[in-house]
C-alpha cells in the first residue's frame, strides 16, 4: 500500500461518481428507479465491502458506479429546486476536504485515540438518529424542527457537516498508518473506498444544509 497508489484508486473512483452519475442526471424517465436502486444496491456493496476488505478491488468501482447513479438523481432533483445548488455542494465539499488534509499534514489537527473515540461515537449517533427518524417515518412521526430550515435545523445540519468533515481526518490516518505498516495493495483499494464514503456523505449534508438556507 502507497499513497500514490491509494491516490490513484480514489481518482478512480471519483471518475466512476462523475460517470454514473451524469447518466442518471441526464436520462430524466429513469432518474427515479436508478437513484432508489443506486442507494439501496450500493448499501449493499458497502457492507459486503466492510466486512471483506479484500474483495474491495472489485467491489468498490461497483460501489462508485452504484452510488453515482444515487447522486446523480439526487443532485437533479435538488436543482430542479434550487438551480446551481449541487454544483455549490460540490465546490463546498472539495474546499472542505482541502482544508481538513491542510489541517492534518500540517499537523494542526492531530488524530488522538480520544479524537477517534469522540468522532465515531458521533458518528455512530448521527446514524441511529438517522435511522430512528426513518422507522418513525413509517409510522408517520415526524420529529419537528430538525429537519426544517429554522435554527434548530441549520444548526443540527451544521453539527453534521462538521462530524462528517472530521471523519475526513480519520480516513487520512488510516492510509498514513496502512502506508506505514506496509499493508497490502488491496488496502489501496478498501481505504480509497472509506473516503469515497466519507465524501459522499459530506456532500449529501452540505446540500441539505444549503437547502434549508436556500428556503430561508
Amino acid at each position: 500500500m502507497t499513497i500514490a497508489g491509494t491516490t490513484n484508486r480514489c481518482i478512480i473512483l471519483f471518475l466512476l461518481i462523475i460517470l454514473a452519475g451524469s447518466f442518471t442526471w441526464s436520462n430524466a424517465a429513469l432518474a427515479g428507479p436508478l437513484t432508489l436502486g443506486g442507494a439501496i444496491a450500493g448499501f449493499i456493496v458497502a457492507m459486503i465491502t466492510i466486512f471483506k476488505k479484500t474483495w474491495a478491488p472489485v467491489t468498490a468501482p461497483i460501489y462508485a458506479l452504484l452510488q453515482g447513479l444515487f447522486l446523480g438523481g439526487i443532485s437533479r432533483m435538488f436543482n430542479e429546486q434550487y438551480q446551481g445548488l449541487p454544483l455549490q455542494a460540490v465546490l463546498l465539499t472539495f474546499g472542505v476536504m482541502a482544508a481538513m488534509l491542510f489541517l492534518y499534514q500540517s499537523r494542526i489537527l492531530r488524530v488522538t485515540d480520544k479524537f477517534r473515540m469522540i468522532i465515531v461515537a458521533a458518528t455512530a449517533g448521527i446514524a441511529i438518529f438517522y435511522v430512528a427518524t426513518l422507522v418513525l417515518g413509517f409510522f408517520g412521526i415526524q420529529i419537528p424542527k430538525v429537519y426544517e430550515a429554522g435554527p434548530i435545523g441549520i444548526l443540527f445540519s451544521l453539527f453534521v457537516v462538521g462530524i462528517a468533515a472530521f471523519n475526513l481526518a480519520l480516513d487520512f490516518d488510516f492510509i498514513e498508518k496502512g502506508v506505514r505498516a506496509a499493508a497490502p495493495r488491496y488496502m489501496e483499494w478498501y481505504a480509497a473506498f472509506g473516503l469515497m464514503v466519507t465524501l459522499i456523505w459530506l456532500y449529501l449534508e452540505i446540500l441539505r444544509l444549503l437547502s434549508k438556507l436556500q428556503r430561508r
